[in-house]
């Protein structure tokens, strides 16, 4: 029998910037995607590399940009020009976001809302693509 987990049920969440920091649930998300983590890596060789192999060590991290999709309701709190991800976008605000696993698991960490695209195809619902660029490291427990 598998271990694995079913992705239903994870959820985007939003940070308020307070100083004992409160994260709200970013409503109507429908898919996330990434973080992608990667390492850079540095080319260490040398004359006495082993059997002429380029040997390598490990560079920089860098986490890529968090996709997701969300069922837009343009005067919603978490989705808002008043208050939400569009206003950040807006004003190039950082804030802190949380991913929370199916699993329990979170990842969190401060970003920058890089991209808002909305869509209102005339047989489906309003939708919106948004996407956050991480700014640094990222705590994942």
């Amino acid at each position: 029998m598998t271990s694995g987990y079913a992705g239903f049920g994870t959820l985007l969440k939003i940070g308020d910037g307070g100083g004992t920091e409160v994260f709200t649930t970013v409503a109507e998300v429908t898919d996330i995607s990434g973080p992608e983590l990667s390492t850079e890596t540095i080319e260490m060789t040398n004359h006495s590399s082993a059997n002429a192999t380029k040997e390598k060590i490990a560079g920089l991290k860098e986490i890529g940009p968090i996709s997701l999709t969300v069922n837009w309701l343009p005067s919603h709190a978490t989705h808002s020009y008043a208050a939400g991800v569009l206003k950040d976008w807006y004003n190039r605000t950082l804030r802190n976001f949380q991913i929370v696993w199916s699993n329990g698991t979170t990842w969190s960490g401060p970003a920058i809302v890089t991209k808002f695209g909305p869509s209102a195809p005339i047989d489906d619902a309003l939708s919106a693509d948004i996407e956050l660029t991480p700014s640094s490291a990222w705590t994942l427990a």
